[in-house]
């Protein structure tokens, strides 16, 4: 991966256990999820994605089958938490411990949901800081990414990814089902609003500080129409290409199927990459020629420009590093070449 790039742009969450024979099917599928069906972090899931009296086995399935699989990914599992509630916070608190002593090894970190003000997110990182040292790891080498799905959590926004910009947060996931039944909210049939004042404040938020932002899930995973059920590619597609107009580097997946469009979504093109590497091969021979201004298909190349093209350069070295089946599967063998090879200097 890049010194610069931190991917995540598919946040798939899977259920620890189910009541299954094998009740840590669904988070095997995803440790083993090879191509694009392979999220750049699995979640697994302690929280809402299991039932009430599976928690306990989920945790055991995590710290059993996480070590027995080498994911090139990400792993952050999701614990559980509330602001409100010192029984749920005392639960994420034991699970932290458990999930640092047994898997430190093999996890980045842990996502802790329904978070409040600033002060339950300085919670939160506290107690993970508590486990890193009762368990022999660095200060800061178990991160922390957290769920905005509360009203305290959206006004405090700002000052949440200001402490993240100094602290192990890593990443600011949005979560619409529960930021809506908190708000006092009601399912009216026609599906949640897309909240864009807060997603783009997400966006900026994160950015500002250096965090990762991620999108919220879409679990109308399947829809019906003349008698055929049949999965909901077209709506979840809508969602997750808005999100990454404004800026989220990733978007959340509940299903397999939602992870090879969120793969794909947030990844430049073959043309996008085309077009940049082809760019910056062209100025860096003009800038081998001592030429000074440089015009690329009529545009100006100044720094800032230049840096947008290295972004895609750049997404797309982070993506072959960790899954190289993918650049290898989308783009042509040579441009991918290209673009591995390319100088990236501006100067």
């Amino acid at each position: 991966m890049t010194d610069d790039i931190r991917l995540c742009r598919t946040f798939q969450t899977a259920p620890a256990a189910v009541p299954k024979d094998d009740s840590a099917k669904y988070l095997v599928s995803g440790l083993e999820a090879e191509g694009f069906q392979a999220p750049d972090w699995l979640v697994p899931d302690l929280e809402d994605g299991t039932a009430p009296d599976m928690k306990a086995e989920g945790l055991e399935n995590t710290i059993e089958k996480v070590p027995e699989y080498e994911f090139p990914g990400e792993i952050w599992p999701r614990v559980e938490w509330s602001y409100e509630d010192e029984s749920f916070r005392e639960k994420g608190r034991e699970q932290i411990d458990r999930l640092v002593a047994e898997l430190g090894d093999d996890i980045e970190g842990v996502v802790v949901p329904k978070v409040g003000r600033l002060g339950d997110v300085e919670r939160a990182a506290e107690a993970v800081a508590e486990a890193e040292r009762e368990h022999g790891y660095a200060d800061g080498s178990i991160g922390l990414s957290i769920i905005v799905e509360t009203g305290r959590a959206r006004s405090d926004l700002r000052e949440i990814a200001m402490f993240g910009a100094d602290s192990r947060l890593t990443a600011l996931v949005f979560g619409p089902v529960d930021y809506a039944a908190e708000l006092g909210g009601r399912d009216l049939g026609d599906g949640m609003p897309r909240w864009d004042g807060l997603l783009e404040a997400l966006s900026n938020e994160a950015s500002a500080a250096g965090l990762l932002a991620i999108g919220g899930p879409f679990d109308d995973l399947f829809t019906e129409r003349a008698g055929l059920t049949y999965y909901n590619a077209e709506e979840y597609a809508d969602q997750i290409e808005y999100e990454a107009r404004i800026g989220l580097d990733g978007s959340w997946s509940l299903y397999p199927k939602q992870t090879i469009q969120a793969n794909t979504v947030h990844m430049p093109t073959p043309e996008e990459l085309e077009r940049d590497v082809s760019k910056i091969e062209r100025f860096n021979a003009a800038k081998r020629e001592g030429t000074g201004a440089v015009t690329l298909d009529g545009q100006m190349v100044d720094e800032a420009t230049f840096k947008n093209f290295k972004n895609t350069v750049e997404q797309v070295r982070a993506i072959d590093a960790t899954r190289p089946e993918q650049t290898a599967d989308y783009y042509d063998e040579d441009l991918l070449e290209r673009a591995l090879e390319l100088e990236l200097s501006y100067r």
